[in-house]
């Protein structure tokens, strides 16, 4: 299993940026953190990167459902879903859920992730479909 899902789009960032949202919020996943990368290491240490924007999503039945499992799930949460340029395209990809049961061990969080890693793979495949 890898890390991540993920789908390339030959599209603007900001319009990537903006679809990606969309797919996430019609999937029931709200956006709890925001770090533009690119702006922060800008600003702190003077270097130009390329877009790159990681979005904290979260569902809360699902993070409620988590919690209940394994209180030391929140260490994994929220889900991250990265949005950054590359070359001429945009990487959208979100951390695979289905990775939390290898790394905690707690195999009843499987019927969450499994949920979870099914809404996160509509949601970029909508992100793909959309650009």
């Amino acid at each position: 299993m890898g890390l991540g899902i993920t789908r390339t789009v030959s599209a603007p960032f900001d319009q990537a940026v903006a679809a990606t949202r969309e797919a996430l919020a019609e999937q029931g996943f709200g956006i709890l953190t925001e770090i533009d990368v690119q702006a922060t290491l800008k600003a702190k240490l003077g270097e130009d990167v390329p877009a790159y924007l990681i979005l904290g999503a979260c569902r809360p039945q699902l993070a409620h459902q988590a919690l209940g499992m394994d209180p030391q799930i929140g260490l994994l949460m929220p889900c991250n879903v990265v949005v950054r340029q590359q070359d001429a395209d945009v990487v959208v990809e979100a951390f695979d859920p289905k990775a939390m049961v290898t790394i905690t061990g707690v195999d009843e969080l499987c019927t969450v992730t499994d949920e979870a890693h099914e809404r996160l793979t509509r949601a970029l495949d909508a992100v793909a479909a959309a650009l």
